[in-house]
């Protein structure tokens, strides 16, 4: 009988270890979770953007992982190859559509996100040209209805600004509230994504 009771009583404090153990581990991969987000969950985000060279589609899929957002990106039905976003190379596509407001109606493979009605959050990319969003962005915002949303702009460049890029596309939608955008430069780092988001406080 004393040994039974022996037997049981180490066999109940391995089961004790254990479970001690798991829940450890348990609380261990919450923290972890918890620290690679930073949303809330009455964020329902969106990163919608406009890449020309892979710079800003770089950010904006690090914003995406950061808050566990979908992804959206606008494509020019026809695509901009390298020779025609050549801004050095006189009569290139940029040049042209620069120098003619008339042509920088870009029209989209598809202009509306599914479910665009769920987001209340949106964050809008897209590259610098001539110290504006690059146009491609504008028959996204022309076509969408931002109503009870915020809207966040990002962009990347070289060495301009954002300058009044944000502002100049929240007159151009008329609705949904817009704040301050931020610039981030060619071959932004992820961390530096990240501190921008933080600062957000979403």
């Amino acid at each position: 009988m004393k040994r039974i009771k022996q037997f049981l009583a180490v066999f109940l404090g391995t089961c004790m270890i254990l479970t001690l153990a798991a829940c450890g581990n348990s609380s261990d991969s919450a923290s972890d979770t918890e620290s690679n987000t930073v949303a809330s969950k009455d964020t329902k985000a969106i990163v919608v953007y406009f890449s020309a060279s892979g710079n800003t589609e770089r950010v904006a899929k690090d914003i995406a992982g950061l808050l566990e957002a979908d992804t959206f990106q606008l494509i020019p039905k026809d695509p901009y190859t390298e020779e025609d976003l050549d801004w050095n190379q006189d009569g290139s596509r940029v040049n042209k559509e620069h120098e003619d407001e008339s042509v920088q109606d870009i029209p989209l493979e598809k202009d509306t996100p599914d479910n665009w009605d769920d987001y209340n959050t949106v964050f809008l990319g897209y590259p610098i040209w001539w110290g504006d969003a690059a146009w491609p962005v504008n028959e996204f915002v022309k076509n969408s209805d931002f109503s009870g949303k915020t809207v966040i702009p990002f962009a990347t460049s070289a060495s301009s600004g954002i300058g009044d890029s944000g502002s100049n596309l929240a007159k151009m939608a008329g609705t949904g509230t817009w704040k301050d955008g931020k610039r981030f430069p060619s071959g932004a780092s992820e961390s530096k994504v990240t501190d921008w988001v933080k600062s957000l406080g979403l």
